[in-house]
């Protein structure tokens, strides 16, 4: 009780003291509850609220007017004022029907779009104003994301967008791919200058990281204005690229964005190659050709042995003649087995019968019982 009543008379003795702010300035600051609007500043105006705020606005309703103001105005320049004075001169010569209808077409459409220009102030009532309804929305939202039981569900929809989607590419290829005949040209076969052949990648018209790759090959061999030193220099130069069991060199590209330009590099490349095997200054004879990088296929071949020529059918056919002549001399000496004979008389002869033995079950006593349950096994004769 000692300590707490201590602890409460050192707590008044504080509060009872006297704040010297002889020296300090401090300013109070009203602090503001929770809100989501903004801090406004003191002294700047609020728009009232009278009539659901609307503004009005002030346009001229005709031309004449619009020009009037503007030549009042002391900021024109002389060319925009003459400007307007020719446009307002020729306002005041427009017959006086169509001015009055000018002014009521414009008056129609300021008053129907007076609701536009309304401002919607928010409601203070709610904190995040989630009643408020949002005018920028085309349409209204309230109450799309009830199910009424009156839709498919999303498997379904899935279902008919691939049915149009399949309807959509028959349609194509019934009514647009005929009229692709009328660009088919005639298949030309390459002639033998055309010793490059390119190969390319496409999607369908769709894009793929892999429809800029380009490949290239051709056959040493074909170029014919490079001598067999030079062709041979030239697979040397192409290195793990060619292939020495089809003897053909086969690079490709895919650097570049477009298949053009993957194209024209791998020209550029064999050009240079081709300019590079040409140079007589070293033609690589004292390197062997290196053909470590390519797995060669081991081709298996027919033995020629296995072939049936003609003295092979005469020696198979007399080894057949012989075999029938040993099996006669067999029947004749009766020492030739004949199995169909030997199960016949098998099964003629009393053996046969202890095949057709059927296991019965006894009962007590020795007594067979007609279920076969219980018992021991004992075997009769039919």
């Amino acid at each position: 009780m000692a300590s707490s009543a201590n602890a409460l008379r050192l707590g008044l003795r504080t509060c009872s003291r006297q704040t010297q702010t002889s020296n300090l300035r401090i300013a109070a600051i009203q602090r503001r509850a929770l809100s989501a609007t903004a801090t406004r500043c003191e002294g700047v105006p609020v728009p009232k609220r009278e009539d659901d705020a609307k503004l009005e606005f002030t346009r001229p309703y005709n031309p004449g007017e619009f020009l009037s103001e503007k030549l009042r105005s002391d900021d024109l320049q002389d060319w925009e004022r003459e400007r307007y004075e020719r446009a307002l001169t020729s306002w005041e010569q427009t017959p006086d029907d169509l001015k009055r209808g000018w002014s009521t077409m414009i008056r129609d459409i300021e008053q129907a779009a007076a609701p536009l220009r309304r401002v919607v102030m928010p409601r203070r009532s709610t904190f995040w104003y989630e009643e408020e309804k949002d005018t920028d929305l085309i349409t209204n939202e309230d109450g799309e994301d009830d199910f009424h039981e009156n839709d498919i569900m999303s498997l379904g929809h899935g279902k008919l967008e691939e049915h149009r989607e399949f309807r959509e590419y028959a349609r194509i290829a019934v009514w647009e791919m005929p009229l692709l005949s009328k660009y088919a040209k005639p298949f030309v076969p390459p002639t033998s200058e055309e010793v490059l052949r390119f190969r390319y990648t496409t999607y369908m018209g769709e894009f793929h990281p892999a429809d800029r790759k380009v490949v290239v090959e051709f056959c040493p061999k074909d170029l014919r204005d490079l001598s067999e030193v030079q062709q041979r220099k030239l697979m040397k130069l192409a290195g793990p690229r060619y292939n020495p069991e089809k003897d053909i060199i086969k690079m490709s590209c895919e650097k570049f964005e477009h298949q053009a330009q993957n194209k024209r590099y791998l020209g550029d490349l064999i050009e240079k190659m081709i300019a590079a095997a040409k140079d007589p200054k070293d033609t690589f004879e004292d390197i062997p050709l290196d053909t470590r990088h390519h797995t060669f296929t081991k081709k298996i071949s027919f033995p020629k042995e296995w072939l049936l020529t003609e003295e092979r059918k005469k020696e198979l056919e007399a080894a057949r003649q012989q075999a029938l002549l040993k099996d006669a001399e067999k029947v004749v000496q009766g020492a030739l087995v004949d199995g169909a004979d030997v199960v016949k008389q098998y099964l003629e002869s009393g053996a046969a019968e202890a095949l057709h033995a059927v296991p019965v079950m006894a009962g007590r006593g020795g007594k067979a019982l007609p279920g076969g349950k219980g018992g021991k096994m004992q075997r009769s004769k039919r």
